[in-house]
């Protein structure tokens, strides 16, 4: 599918490793739903012809990304692995971003 696209790796990667903690219900949902909304907006933008096409969707990924940190930080998670795997997933976004 996407050969060699890291930044995607990353995301589902961080989806795999955020799908099985166990947190509230109201909080599980929406962590997975923000986490997988990384993985598809990067999917999708690649699939796409034009830069500004492909930003747009990238830039929705970039927002579901916060989201899903925002998530973490609001239960204080202390799993340094997933922490900074989603610093990672950011950094390389970002710059994917800034590359179009």
């Amino acid at each position: 599918m996407h050969q060699n696209f890291k930044t995607l790796e990353l995301a589902i990667l961080l989806h795999k490793k955020v799908a099985p903690l166990e947190i509230p219900f109201y909080q599980k949902e929406q962590l997975q739903r923000a986490s997988q909304s990384i993985a598809l907006n990067l999917s999708e933008g690649a699939g796409r012809f034009t830069s500004s096409e492909k930003k747009r969707f990238y830039k929705i990924a970039f927002g579901s990304l916060r989201e899903t940190q925002t998530i973490l930080k609001m239960l204080e998670l202390k799993d340094e692995e997933i922490l900074s795997l989603a610093d990672k997933t950011a950094a390389s976004l970002y710059k994917l971003i800034k590359a179009l």
